[in-house]
């Protein structure tokens, strides 16, 4: 029974965020998104309210749901676990924790007056009350013991790219450069037409994450063309914000970067696991990951309507968004930099 839970909800103390983080490191489906300091990161950065709730039992906490609340004329009143990140819902071994606190987050998303609440789950619920959506899929495999191991499992045609990396007097670097990582980022999105965070976000998501964050960044004579952060969590190494220079392309230091990434994970952290992260199905970035041998797994996004009448549709891939998109390919990239993230702020 529901009755035997409490409900309580993540303040600043302490104590209370390492009980949850300790919660989340020890549950099956708790994941690096679940972990506190998302919390802190998007309160600082962002602004945007956040409504960290979870559930008690004699005291003890039996389940997480991390919710935060954006607000914009242009996208919408929206409550979300979690934005920035591909994966949240409830982080609980129960059933019935999970509908209890999902119970809690229409509740509070009925209270807020948003237009929808978003659940993005990285597998099917089956909650009546939630509408299950698959825009986006995951991908990820297993990370072999040695360099030439993990790049024999990689796809033939893939793999041979790779090889063709390895010949073009490219180097890299592993550290905190958040700087660099954002410069490349920031130029990469711009030419894809897509609004780019702040650049205090990449530096506030490394110093709250610590040894659990770095930068992986590809050099070639002394310029960098490719830069990825990536994330630690649980044996599994994810790529999260990465991105190439144009001059990326010809001298294949993406490829370069990722199976690097790859043998640093395996080596320096003892990571079993290469997340490569979602993607839009059948998107460009979809099919590159695809390219490398890995299988889509499908993401599953619930949502709850409250003032809305349809489920939202933020994806660049909505006719009416074209227009936007192409004007932004063509701005300056100071000028992206500058303005991206005042919209950025609400499409995570």
């Amino acid at each position: 029974m529901t009755e035997q839970y409490q409900v309580c909800s993540l303040g600043d103390s302490v104590e209370q965020n390492q009980q949850w983080d300790a919660f989340v490191d020890t549950v099956q489906n708790g994941t690096f998104f679940h972990l506190s300091g998302w919390k802190r990161v998007i309160e600082n950065v962002y602004q945007h309210p956040c409504h960290y709730i979870y559930a008690t039992e004699d005291q003890k906490i039996v389940g997480v749901l991390p919710l935060v609340e954006q607000k914009s004329r242009l996208f919408g009143h929206a409550l979300i676990s979690t934005p920035f990140c591909m994966n949240g819902g409830v982080a609980a071994d129960s059933e019935e924790v999970m509908l209890f606190l999902e119970q809690q987050a229409i509740e509070k998303a009925h209270a807020l007056g948003v237009d929808y609440l978003e659940l993005r789950y990285p597998f099917a619920r089956n909650n009546p009350q939630l509408t299950q959506k698959c825009a986006h899929s995951t991908f990820g495999c297993e990370l072999a013991e040695d360099h030439e191991q993990i790049l024999a499992n990689v796809k033939k045609k893939q793999r041979a790219v790779i090889r063709h990396s390895l010949k073009n007097d490219l180097s890299f670097r592993v550290d905190n450069d958040t700087s660099t990582a954002y410069e490349v980022y920031s130029e990469s999105v711009r030419n894809l037409g897509t609004p780019v965070f702040p650049k205090r976000y990449f530096a506030a998501l490394q110093e709250e994450f610590g040894e659990r964050c770095d930068v992986l960044t590809v050099q070639q004579n002394d310029k960098a063309l490719s830069s990825v952060l990536s994330f630690y969590y649980k044996d599994q190494v994810l790529p999260f914000y990465g991105g190439g220079l144009f001059e990326a392309r010809a001298s294949k230091s993406n490829d370069y970067m990722y199976y690097q990434l790859m043998c640093h994970a395996k080596d320096n952290k003892a990571c079993n696991y290469f997340d490569f992260g979602r993607s839009k199905n059948d998107s460009g970035a979809f099919k590159y990951k695809r390219s490398w041998g890995m299988e889509p797994i499908p993401l599953h996004y619930h949502f709850h309507l409250v003032n809305a009448t349809e489920l939202p549709n933020l994806s660049p891939n909505n006719p009416k968004y074209q227009f936007f998109i192409k004007m932004w390919q063509k701005l300056p990239v100071w000028l992206s930099r500058r303005i991206g993230p005042f919209l950025s702020k609400y499409l995570g």
